[in-house]
Order: structure tokens, then sequence, then C-alpha cells
């Protein structure tokens, strides 16, 4: 992730919606793929202060109305000045299915929480050029997303009302996120009793695209040499190695094999942590190119993106262990995990990707 400025000189950041120096409204500019500052119309719409820019823009309703984006809309795709019709949804927020209950208190910040991690998740797809339908698209798959709630928070605890249980999950192009998983301290409370090294909003995302990214790119069409990489997915069922993982955890020694312990619980898993372990690396990298913390060029290979994430990473771990916070990156990929990196990095290769952080 870069940052960006405002007219005014003052950096902007991706999930600003106002300058802290000159409050000038800011937004994302989808004809320049940029944070900029927003210059009021007579109409009621707004022009981007980009130079060489200069689109007239609306705001996405999830921004005008309900708060939880920064996103903007081509004028042209919008409804006449002064009219009736609801302001359009941006290229993000139109892939939402069901929101969360609005009318629970706490919840408008727990979905700009997940929004924000949505929007991040778009930008590094975008920057990898892989491809996301939408709804309504004609794509093979739309990807489309609910945020969910089968408990409610009393005194900072979440207690069940009684309804079907909601799982953070992935389903033909749907992936549902719980909703308490945008409280933090809820949030932390599971990745200790799942031994987890990290549970992350952008983790969620990225790991549930995964699965998406299976359907669309592997189903049907290169299952064999996915299977030679991360095992039969058919042999044991899903339901068996759940029942498995849940009642026998993940082997001892799952680090010689698997990105994670819970990448051991099925061949689907392992390959959703791995494209969301890729997914972090590039992302890590883009924002460390743009930020000045390395220079390693990287020449189209996984082994220069690995080189300079593990130049990165443990520079950070050091860092985050110096305040006491956990370690970003794993100091060592075992040799069975940068091959299910390597089959990724083709796999995105072909779907007319290009893996290059900091081009953006």
């Amino acid at each position: 992730m870069q940052t960006f400025s405002c007219r005014c000189g003052n950096p902007l950041f991706f999930e600003n919606t106002h300058c802290v120096a000159c409050d000038f409204e800011v937004g994302w500019c989808p004809s320049c793929h940029a944070i900029v500052a927003l210059e009021p119309l007579e109409s009621g719409q707004y022009r981007c202060s980009a130079a060489g820019c200069e689109a007239p823009l609306v705001k996405c309703h999830n921004y005008a109305v309900e708060n939880v984006c920064n996103r903007m809309v081509a004028a042209d795709h919008a409804p006449a000045p002064g009219g009736t019709e609801p302001a359009p949804l941006c290229d993000c927020c139109c892939h939402n299915d069901v929101i969360p209950d609005l009318g629970v208190e706490g919840n408008r910040e727990r979905w700009a929480a997940l929004e924000a991690a949505k929007r991040r998740l778009f930008y590094t797809l975008d920057l990898l050029k892989l491809p996301h339908g939408a709804p309504g698209d004609d794509t093979p798959l739309p990807l489309t997303f609910s945020f969910m709630a089968d408990a409610l928070p009393d005194q900072g605890l979440w207690r069940s009302v009684g309804q079907q249980k909601v799982y953070t999950g992935h389903a033909e192009g749907h992936i549902t996120i719980n909703v308490k998983e945008a409280d933090t301290v809820e949030r932390e409370r599971l990745r200790v009793d799942m031994n987890e090294s990290h549970r992350t909003l952008i983790g969620h995302f990225r790991h549930e695209v995964g699965h998406y990214y299976w359907d669309l790119l592997v189903k049907g069409q290169d299952e064999e040499a996915c299977k030679a990489v991360f095992g039969d997915h058919e042999n044991p069922t899903y339901s068996e190695a759940l029942e498995q993982y849940y009642q026998q955890g993940a082997p001892q020694d799952w680090a010689e094999r698997h990105i994670s312990a819970y990448a051991t619980m099925h061949a689907w898993e392992d390959f959703a942590e791995s494209f969301a372990f890729y997914l972090d690396m590039v992302s890590v990298l883009d924002t460390a190119q743009h930020m000045g913390v390395t220079h390693t060029e990287y020449d189209g290979s996984l082994e220069s993106l690995v080189q300079a994430f593990h130049q990165v990473g443990l520079a950070v771990n050091e860092l985050n262990r110096d305040m006491g916070l956990l370690d970003l990156a794993p100091s060592v990929l075992a040799p069975p995990v940068h091959a299910k990196l390597e089959y990724l990095h083709e796999l995105i290769a072909r779907a007319g990707g290009s893996a290059s952080p900091g081009a953006a």
C-alpha cells in the first residue's frame, strides 16, 4: 500500500475520508486509482483534484449515507443530480449481499472495519490483476459477501441469540464473515483459544478468497496438478478431515510441510492458508517498497518475492519484539511450503496476474 498526497501537500492514507491538515474531504478515485482531495461542484458532485485526472465523481452510497466507505464512483454511473434515486455503490461495496444489523449498538463501527479490510483485499487482488466479478457481471463466478451474526454483544461478551450458527467461510463464490470477528477483544480471545499465531480481519478475507480462487481457477481445470502439491482434496472428505482435526489437532511437525497448523486439516485449507500467505507477502512488500523500507529488486520470480519478504519480515519481527508484539513473518519457509507458493505464483500468472509489489 502506498501513501498519497492531499492538494495541501499533507500525506493521505488508504482509509482517510478527510485530510487531517486542511480538513478537505478525500476519497478513492476510480479513474486515477488514488486517494485524492475532492473538489465539490455546484451540482452536488465532486471533481478529482489529481493533476491530469479531474474526473467527475460521486460518493459511494456507503460513503455518503452510511459512512463506512471512502470510495467514489464515476459520475456517469450515477443518477442525475437532484433526483430521488440513491447514490450507486462503489466497486467494493457492490459485492455485498448481507450487511450487519445496524440496529445493534456498535455494528456500524464493526461494519466499517470489515469494509476497510475488504478494500485492502481488493487493492491487492487488483495489484495482481486477479479477476473478481461482481453480481450482474458476465463472469463465471461472481464474488459476494455477507457480514452476519449469531450472537449479540453484552457487557463485553458475545451471547448467542438462539439462531442458526454463522460460520466464517466460503461457498460457491460467497464469503461469509461472522460480525464478531470485527470485535478486537473477541477476536483475540478466539486466537488464544485456538492457539493461532495471528487472527485478523484481513487474514480472514485473504483466507476465504483463497477458497474462492480454488473454485475459480483450479476446480475442473487444474485439479490433478493441485493435488500433486497440496494433496488429494477428495480423500479424505472435507467433513472427515474436519472431524479428525478437531479431535486430534495438527501433527507436532506441521511446520515441516505447512504454512500453519490449520493448513494440515485438509488440502483445501492448505491451499487457502498458502494463498493467504502469498497475499500477505505481496501486500507487505508493496507497502515496504512504497515506504522505502526495501529496495530489493523483483525479477518476477517467486524466489525474489520470498527473499524480499524475508528481508522485511526479519526487520519487522525484531521491531515487533522490541514492542512486545507478535512476529509478522515466519523466519523459515520449509521446502514443501515453497513448492506450494510456487504453484500459486504460476497459477496467478496464468490467470493474467502479475505479482509485482510496488507497481501500483
